[in-house]
């Protein structure tokens, strides 16, 4: 620019002289010039194009941003995949104070190992000491496969993306594109541990001998881990909030037969919130919760390893649609529901859970539950507007007379179910075990109101409603508990127009939710 100015000088000073009788010996020149030359200006240069990057190819940023905090993120230099170049910035090993991870253009984020939120503030605290903040858009990977997130007792996550900015937590190989020299594809699993929430809420199942359950003195330890504490006495606990988010490829063994999930709640209460979750392709459960008292809204499980929904020690929650599709070609995944308190079936608080509007999809007829759902333990279970599509094995099984007992202190009585409707395989749609016969368990699902075993879906891509769906009496969930919507519909997805699943979700050959979500296998590039 300057030496264009410079030129532009040179030349208007050319103009100057031909007005002032062409500069010759009458013009003004300065003392002791001869003959004065004007210089024949050079052209300017044609200057070089900024290259313009390839659309939907992720360029590396300069450095890690800086985090609130004494402990900062890691530069790990670059990681390169299919969809481009990321800086790779490490999350500590613990966050000791409250910090927010922002979306960076070319920036990823990496867990180098177990990452613990805050540290354990005890069974009795009461106050709030590390919240992770993270924003929408941003991508966390498990850099190895024992690497997982702890939000310990008394912190808190604060993971909220939007409907086409989610969240992503995932494997190394869903960023590199292969795992060893295999690409990755729509069976991957395993690739690192997953998200585990640890709340101050009741469990059941202590860990120390003589503890009462449900109080401040009934705690457990994170199967396989150590320094993972949860439970207390606190319903209405707060570890934080989780929304529009995505977690894939987890599950990884941290012990032997002990394997973490997709997500974890464990003695997680009422102030927390979890919405808009997918777990896709855990190797274990999509989501296990130990005991606590949250409540949950708008799931997506697919491709689990294991069952999609488990709940154990004395959980008490409200559940609203869940759509759960085990993983396609129909030989991957046990049950869709486990429920489980066996081996301390009356313990108090008992095990009570409500779930309203899913649309559950069971493709494994060699599955070891032998049921799509599976409800033991004496656990207490409430069923509403429910479909359940399982031509391969029986739709319902109920184990232990615990669980068929008759009503009392902190028991429900039998599982109940209104209009909810079922396609079963097997010998039989319904199957009792230890105690229970199969007349029995079909007695106590024909009890409810509106609910068939008889049932022909017309579901359209998968999971939505078609013509029968649509012609079967809802059940209004808002009279279980005030946090249920009061639907028009079973199931989890009223009819085509109905979209919450789309654009935050992924899409792989078990299930797809619209061109608006993009593939599991590959990673957004904006």
């Amino acid at each position: 620019m300057a030496a264009f100015a410079r030129i532009r000088l040179v030349m208007l000073s050319g103009v100057a002289c031909s007005i002032l009788a062409a500069c010759g010996a009458d013009g003004v020149a300065s003392p002791g010039e001869g003959v004065i030359v004007v210089p024949t200006p050079t052209p300017t240069p044609t200057p070089t194009p900024t290259p313009t990057p390839t659309p939907g190819v992720v360029t590396p940023a300069d450095a890690c941003p800086n985090i609130a905090g004494a402990v900062k993120l890691a530069d790990r230099g670059t990681i390169t995949g299919p969809q481009g170049t990321w800086r790779n910035c490490e999350f500590p090993a613990r966050f000791t104070a409250s910090t927010a991870i922002p979306k960076v253009p070319g920036v990823i984020y990496s867990l180098g190992g177990r990452v613990d939120v805050g540290t354990d503030q005890g069974a009795a605290s009461t106050n709030t000491d590390v919240t992770l903040t993270i924003d929408p858009g941003v991508i966390i990977f498990g850099a190895t496969g024992v690497s997982w997130l702890a939000v310990n007792r008394g912190n808190r996550i604060h993971a909220v993306g939007t409907a086409t900015q989610p969240i992503i937590f995932t494997g190394r190989a869903n960023v590199v594109g292969e795992n060893g020299n295999t690409p990755i594809n729509d069976d991957t699993s395993q690739l690192w541990g997953g998200v585990v929430l640890l709340g101050r809420a009741p469990v059941t199942d202590c860990e120390a001998a003589g503890a009462v359950e449900g109080t401040v003195d009934c705690q457990r330890e994170t199967e396989g881990a150590t320094g993972a504490r949860y439970g207390g006495a606190q319903v209405a606990d707060n570890s934080g909030r989780m929304s529009y988010v995505q977690i894939r490829y987890s599950g990884f063994t941290l012990a032997p037969d002990k394997e973490l999930q997709g997500l974890t709640p464990s003695g997680t209460g009422t102030g927390t919130q979890l919405d808009h979750i997918q777990i896709h392709n855990s190797s274990d459960d999509g989501i296990e919760v130990f005991g606590g008292r949250v409540n949950m809204k708008h799931l997506v499980i697919t491709g689990a390893e294991d069952d999609n929904l488990d709940t154990d020690v004395g959980y008490k929650g409200n559940i609203q649609y869940v759509i759960a599709v085990q993983r396609a070609g129909g030989a991957i995944g046990d049950s869709i529901l486990e429920v489980d308190s066996n081996g301390n079936e009356n313990a108090a608080p008992r095990q009570f859970v409500q779930l309203a509007n899913f649309t559950f999809i069971q493709r494994n007829a060699a599955a070891g539950n032998t049921a799509a759902m599976l409800i033991r333990g004496g656990a207490d279970y409430t069923m509403a507007n429910g479909l359940v599509v399982s031509p391969g094995v029986g739709c319902l099984r109920l184990n232990s007379a615990t669980t068929t007992q008759a009503a009392g202190t902190d028991e429900q009585g039998p599982p109940k179910f209104f209009s909810v409707s079922m396609q079963c395989g097997g010998a039989s749609p319904f199957i009792g075990t230890s105690g229970v016969t199969n007349a029995e368990v079909q007695t106590i699902f024909g009890a409810g109101t509106n609910n068939s075993a008889a049932y022909t879906h017309s579901l359209t891509n998968l999971f939505v409603n078609g013509a029968t769906e649509t012609a079967l009496t809802p059940y209004n969930a808002k009279l279980l508990n005030a946090f249920f919507d009061t639907t028009a519909y079973v199931g989890a997805v009223r009819d085509a127009s109905d979209t919450w699943y789309q654009g935050w979700t992924c899409n792989s050959a078990t299930a797809s939710f619209g061109t608006s979500s993009g593939s599991c296998t590959a990673l957004p590039t904006t």
